[in-house]
């Protein structure tokens, strides 16, 4: 008996080796097969990739999902990766604040709301928020440009606030549950970060900032508002210490208003400081946190705007009714502003610049009259109308120069 046992626990023992010898050798012969890549190889291929292919490929293999994620490649992608408009769209209205909160678009039960994600961070049930009055919830989309188009996409995601600046593929978001908060988001990751309150102030009286600190690479959120007696003050937060410092400066009488959002090139953030006939713009060195005072080659107007396009600071005027001069600033130390070309049109004075094309150089620009987009090819030195979807007509103002990344803070 025992030794019918002992050797069936032999044969069985046997049995498990041969099928794991066979496994084994059957794991090689597909490896043979399939041809061996270099990591720098796949890495290059991955960087190649739009960020929502890149979602799905961190799903495919560990390897893969670390190559992704390091810091190397999300560095390289985003320098790799164009520069495009985001926005928001409204919702349709809801029927009580639960379903503002909760609600998603019709069709779309993948949508990521920011403010119910926000509500179970601080372990805040729904039901129990006080009676406050909500706005209609928007979903935050963007548009692509390319071969004379521009496609409309859509990050699934929904909000109540408005976005107040972006940076490097992180927006700043208002938080309408906490008055005055702020949530910086980055889109195509989903992840959030309410910050701590800092000075409340009505918003046409506040500007906000968001760049990079290029020598600690901090991201810092500048807030530029204006008290009761018209003096300017500012206050600075970096995401590493969530705290608000006060800042001196701006000296009195450099500001004027705070209607245009400020333009991060150069290491500097940049405003127009009056709405109309403006002779400089005022700008703020991240690193250093002082204010300077800056030429313009010539006086800004209602329709002009400064960009950044492909690292330097370009201001567009509009010279003529029918000319568009491109200035450039590659630094503040030691540089002046260039004339690099110039634009000629029909009719010229309510085209408003929106964007700069990172890969290309290219401008988009928006005419006022009827929202229509246009794009000056560089290389083409002409200007094109770009066919848009029928529903999308939007102000200058709501749209925001972005770029998908998977960069966090």
């Amino acid at each position: 008996m025992e030794k019918s046992m002992g050797s069936k626990g032999k044969n069985l023992a046997r049995l498990v080796e041969e099928k794991a010898c066979s496994k084994r050798l059957q794991q090689e012969e597909e490896q043979r097969r399939i041809p061996y890549l270099p990591k720098d190889c796949i890495t290059n291929i991955l960087l190649c990739l739009p960020h929502k292919s890149l979602l799905r490929s961190m799903l495919v293999c560990k390897s893969w999902r670390d190559i992704i994620k390091s810091l190397n490649f999300v560095h390289a992608h985003l320098h790799r990766s164009d520069t495009i408009l985001i926005f928001l769209s409204r919702l349709p209205a809801p029927h009580n604040i639960y379903s503002v909160l909760t609600s998603r678009p019709p069709d779309n039960p993948n949508y990521f709301s920011i403010d119910t994600n926000y509500l179970q961070s601080q372990n805040i049930p729904i039901l129990t928020q006080p009676a406050i009055h909500y706005p209609r919830k928007s979903c935050v989309k963007f548009m692509e440009f390319s071969n004379g188009k521009c496609e409309e996409r859509d990050y699934k995601i929904s909000c109540l606030g408005k976005i107040r600046a972006t940076c490097d593929g992180l927006i700043l978001l208002e938080n309408r549950i906490k008055k005055g908060g702020l949530i910086v988001l980055n889109p195509v990751t989903r992840k959030l970060d309410p910050l701590p309150l800092g000075t409340l102030c009505p918003p046409h009286n506040e500007s906000y900032g968001f760049a990079l600190s290029e020598v600690s690479g901090v991201y810092k959120v500048v807030h530029l508002f204006r008290d009761e007696l018209n003096y300017f003050h500012c206050e600075i937060l970096s995401l590493g210490t969530r705290v608000w410092r006060p800042l001196d400066g701006p000296e009195p009488g450099l500001f004027g208003w705070l209607g245009y959002r400020p333009v991060f090139a150069i290491g500097y953030l940049h405003w127009v400081p009056f709405v109309d006939h403006s002779d400089y713009i005022v700008s703020m060195e991240m690193d250093s946190e002082k204010f300077h005072k800056v030429g313009l080659p010539t006086s800004c107007r209602t329709h002009d705007r400064i960009l950044e396009i492909r690292g330097s600071l370009c201001f567009i005027a509009h010279e003529e009714m029918t000319q568009i001069n491109i200035w450039m600033l590659e630094g503040l130390s030691g540089h002046a502003w260039k004339q690099t070309c110039s634009i000629t049109m029909g009719c010229t004075f309510d085209m408003v610049p929106l964007l700069g094309l990172k890969m290309s150089g290219d401008i988009i620009f928006e005419r006022d009259e009827d929202y229509s987009l246009y794009r000056y090819h560089f290389e083409l030195k002409e200007i094109r109308k770009i066919e848009v979807q029928e529903n999308l007509a939007l102000s200058s103002n709501s749209y925001f120069a972005h770029v998908n990344s998977f960069i966090s803070w």
